[in-house]
């Protein structure tokens, strides 16, 4: 055998020795409990399996905007928390473990910058604010409520990059679902 090749076979054992001793770390520091640390279980509750997802109620002056924020939000959930979501009709909830209810109370369109020689807006940010409530459907008990609960998100509608306001509308409501999730994520 070459010098090479023992060379060779030396650097892929050491690899593969290094490979395991980090593999058998990562488990030990690893909980099965994911309040205690880092853990693949998941962070939402395990006995909750469904939720219904009412569309939000809407009570600013942006029509409309209720139905994607409840689109964006069922999305949300079937990609992060593995709970099935079921249809809201009926008073039961659809036989959902959890329902999840909301109100937009308020969307605004801001000012972030304006062009120093001309004036002209540079760029804007949508936000939304939302009430929302997380309810355990089989005993009553509200697993998350949180109110004027905000998401804002800008975009750049200046000449030149000329966004539409529906992309702001768009990035902010996606923004808004991602951390309703996350704080239901953190809450349980």
């Amino acid at each position: 055998m070459s010098r090479w090749a023992k060379v060779k076979i030396g650097c892929v054992s050491a690899a593969t020795g290094v490979m395991m001793v980090q593999a058998i770390g990562g488990m030990v520091g690893c909980a099965s409990d994911p309040r205690s640390g880092y853990s693949t279980s998941t962070t939402f509750p395990e006995d909750t399996s469904t939720i219904s997802v009412p569309i939000f109620k809407n009570t600013s002056t942006t029509v409309g905007i209720e139905a994607g924020v409840t689109e964006a939000i069922i999305k949300e959930l079937q990609r992060q928390s593995g709970m099935r979501v079921v249809s809201s009709e009926g008073s039961g909830g659809g036989g959902a473990d959890s329902r999840l209810r909301g109100v937009i109370t308020q969307v605004q369109l801001r000012k972030m910058s304006v062009r120093s020689g001309t004036g002209l807006v540079q760029e804007l940010a949508y936000q939304i604010t939302v009430d929302f409530d997380w309810k355990d459907e089989r005993t009553g008990k509200v697993l998350v409520s949180r109110r004027e609960f905000t998401a804002t998100d800008t975009f750049v509608p200046a000449t030149g990059v000329g966004e539409r306001i529906e992309v702001g509308l768009n990035a902010t409501t996606q923004r808004l679902a991602k951390d309703i999730v996350n704080e239901m994520r953190s809450a349980w």
